[in-house]
């Protein structure tokens, strides 16, 4: 366990942290989600809605240090054209 007032400190802004990226990070697979939902059911309307509204939750996630940008680009990249593919 940590000792020094510094340390101490540290764990507790570890741990509010963590709560802050763990929602975050939820927020952004929710969206990513209904994307695939709407994929799934074959609506491409609602798929390209959906992608809409995970686009800039995913930039914000890479912005806030939730994710690299690589990954987030490779998810968009991936999703757009699973979207783009159902027209």
């Amino acid at each position: 366990m940590a000792n020094s007032p510094q340390a101490k400190k540290r764990a507790r802004q570890n741990e509010k942290r963590f709560a802050v990226n763990k929602a975050r990070r939820s927020r952004i697979r929710t969206h990513l989600r209904k994307v695939e939902e709407a994929i799934a059911s074959g609506d491409q309307g609602a798929a390209t809605a959906a992608l809409r509204a995970a686009q800039p939750e995913l930039m914000r996630g890479v912005s806030k240090g939730v994710f690299h940008k690589n990954t987030a680009s490779r998810k968009m990249s991936r999703l757009s054209a699973r979207v783009k593919a159902m027209a």
